[in-house]
């Protein structure tokens, strides 16, 4: 229900249970304001008289549990209040993961409850694997638990994990990481779902305590090298379980795992070989519930591999979910690239001033990179694999590959047709100092401490251009390119 106050100004009255959803095109910014009553969006909860602003072909929804009243400013390509929510279920698997969670704690502090007084909860903190097909809503799903564990009040502070190197997480797209959250993630651009890392200047934002761990995958879509991104939850798998050792409030609070799309489409071969980046990340997080969002057969699967030894639940896909084409991805994947570099910024509406935003103030993310002339020399770069490596089938009888899709080659920037202009560079933290541990692929194993981009090469003079966020020597540091690229418009 609306009522138009101004030509780009509205008010919708939304009943319990209800939500606004809404759509924007490229270049237009709307800004929310809660007037009355009680709203989240994607489980973060907002501030009433507060104004909150949305950009970069954002897509998102505005959800009252008992009823509220919202100004919107700006004009949304789509608008529209829906009565047809998946929050129920949502709310139904937080209030299970929260027993576990406090059963858990009960444990610890050796002050368990009896049996029969619980429903049979499990005493071990929830350790959840998200699966659905594209555009099923697993990104949001996974927001929503994170931001209700941290609005609990109990100091949870979830591991939040994500494994689709299409959305980049933190930081870029290519990547794969995990992160501690102990604040609700805001949305405010597809650009950053998670929240943002810090880069380049210290703020006052709750993002700017986002550490997280990071490895470089190199490629948006995970087919690119299958073996690759299995080592590479392992090794993430490897470090959340560290920091899980040393860390009991991080560890009771559990882990939820976003997953791409391609986890949902099982690999042809032996039925032990299906699904194999699933069964990786089962082994590298010790999930021990299994979160399947709007399909049917994929969900019927899980519970016949994995139903006898962990919880398996299907939850509905919400019907706002958008379909996303190809050119709207890339898109966000460049937003995100800039936004990295750069900061996020959106215009204001004439009536909005800063002292009104609620959440992240965007005015404050303003970042100034740093453009460096390097030697060829100066730096190591490697990327992992043949440029395009064709699958075994297609290689002549008895033909065997000259490059693994494991193998670190080195690029050199003298050589034409290296592919380094405009690419995205991840740099590695530095190698272990003990030699005796040097292996062929210790760059596989290394995180990612941050990013650069090849804007120039000048082979004659053997020096390179680069984009650094932060200023910082690049010196004798270790990088590795894959097919991701930006170039300035």
């Amino acid at each position: 229900m609306s009522s138009e106050q101004k030509s780009d100004s509205k008010e919708w009255i939304l009943d319990p249970e209800t939500e606004y959803r809404f759509e924007l095109d490229q270049g237009t910014t709307l800004a929310v304001k809660l007037t009355r009553g009680h709203a989240e969006i994607f489980g973060a909860e907002l501030a009433e008289g507060k104004t909150y602003l949305f950009g970069s072909e954002c897509k998102a929804a505005v959800f009252t549990w008992q009823g509220c009243t919202i100004q919107v400013t700006g004009q949304p390509s789509v608008e529209y209040v829906s009565d047809e929510t998946p929050m129920d279920p949502y709310i139904n698997l937080h209030l299970a993961f929260e027993q576990m969670r406090v059963k858990a704690l009960r444990k610890q502090r050796n002050s368990p409850t009896p049996d029969d007084a619980d429903g049979g909860v499990p005493a071990d903190s929830p350790r959840v694997l998200v699966l659905g097909p594209e555009n099923a809503g697993k990104t949001t799903a996974c927001k929503i638990l994170t931001n209700y564990a941290v609005r609990t009040g109990q100091g949870w502070c979830p591991m939040l994990v994500n494994i689709d190197p299409s959305e980049g997480g933190w930081t870029v797209p290519g990547t794969i990481s995990a992160c501690a959250v102990s604040m609700p993630i805001p949305t405010s651009s597809p650009a950053n779902p998670l929240g943002s890392s810090a880069t380049s200047a210290p703020t006052a934002l709750s993002s700017s305590a986002l550490l997280p761990i990071v490895y470089w995958f190199g490629h948006a879509e995970v087919r690119r090298n299958p073996m690759l991104m299995d080592r590479l939850i392992r090794n993430l798998g490897e470090n959340v379980v560290a920091r899980h050792d040393v860390d009991t409030q991080s560890r009771i609070s559990g882990i939820i795992v976003d997953t791409p799309s391609s986890f949902a489409v099982s690999s042809a071969g032996p039925s032990d070989k299906k699904y194999g980046l699933i069964k990786a990340c089962i082994d590298a997080f010790q999930i021990n519930v299994i979160v399947v969002v709007g399909h049917e057969k994929l969900n019927v699967e899980m519970q016949r591999l994995f139903g006898s030894t962990m919880s398996v639940v299907k939850i509905p896909k919400s019907g706002g979910v958008v379909e996303l084409d190809l050119g709207y991805r890339e898109r966000v994947q460049r937003y995100q690239i800039h936004n990295y570099f750069y900061g996020q910024h959106f215009d204001m509406p004439s009536d909005v001033t800063s002292a009104t935003l609620g959440g992240e103030a965007l005015t404050d993310l303003h970042l100034s990179p740093l453009s460096t002339t390097l030697n060829f020399s100066d730096i190591t770069i490697y990327r992992i694999g043949g440029e395009s490596i064709a699958p075994s089938s297609a290689l002549p009888i008895g033909a065997t590959r000259v490059v693994s899709e494991m193998q670190p080659i080195a690029v050199d920037p003298s050589q034409r047709g290296s592919g380094l202009l405009n690419a995205v560079l991840a740099l590695l933290s530095p190698p272990n100092p003990d030699e005796n541990e040097r292996y062929d692929e210790e760059v596989l194993d290394l995180d990612v401490v941050g990013f650069i981009i090849v804007t120039a090469l000048d082979i004659p003079n053997r020096k390179m251009t680069v984009l650094s966020p932060s200023p910082g020597s690049i010196t004798g540091r270790i990088a590795l390119m894959g097919s991701l690229e930006y170039q300035e418009q």
